[in-house]
């Protein structure tokens, strides 16, 4: 796996390979496979992210969030109250998916929570930027940390763009 620097952090290229798919048409040549900037365009411009998550006894749950790819990595925030932070305390396993089903980009990996105060503050600032709204009370309980701001660490993610599906579907593994 390669790295690429990014504002003074060595992010790592995931390998690109295909998926394991059968019945597909999905050829084993890796002619065709998506480069990960691909995907790394889709997160950042992404506004709505699907997040799958595990209740205790083991249902799935599903919602939408407003995230940020920054660094090699999906962050979020959500009450420390909400479905996904009981969850995410109980098995910090989830898939988050952009909102494109036509150009989709699925990130399975952990979820921890960020503590420097700092990044926090990096994020809200983002955060308001792109989504253009404030987070006022949220935002300053984020920064005392008392509502979680989630970073997902990827271990493998998907890439599938349907008019092309069958010779660019693409797994990248992390390592």
């Amino acid at each position: 796996m390669k790295t690429v620097s990014k504002r003074n952090t060595r992010i790592k290229v995931p390998k690109a390979t295909r998926p394991q798919i059968p019945g597909y048409g999905v050829p084993q040549s890796k002619k065709g496979l998506l480069p990960w900037q691909w995907a790394e365009d889709r997160l950042s411009k992404s506004r709505q992210y699907w997040i799958a998550t595990t209740r205790p006894g083991g249902r799935p749950h599903v919602m939408v969030v407003w995230a940020l790819w920054l660094d090699g990595m999906v962050y979020f925030s959500t009450g420390k109250e909400s479905r996904k932070a009981k969850n995410l305390a109980k098995n910090p396993h989830c898939v988050i998916s952009t909102e494109n089903a036509a150009e989709a980009v699925i990130v399975e990996g952990t979820i921890d929570a960020e503590s420097d105060v700092e990044r926090i503050r990096e994020f809200i600032l983002r955060y308001e930027k792109k989504y253009k709204w404030k987070l006022g009370e949220m935002g300053e309980a984020m920064l005392r940390l008392e509502d979680p701001v989630f970073r997902l660490h990827p271990s493998v993610a998907f890439g599938f763009w349907e008019k092309k599906f069958s010779t660019s579907a693409t797994r990248w593994i992390f390592s």
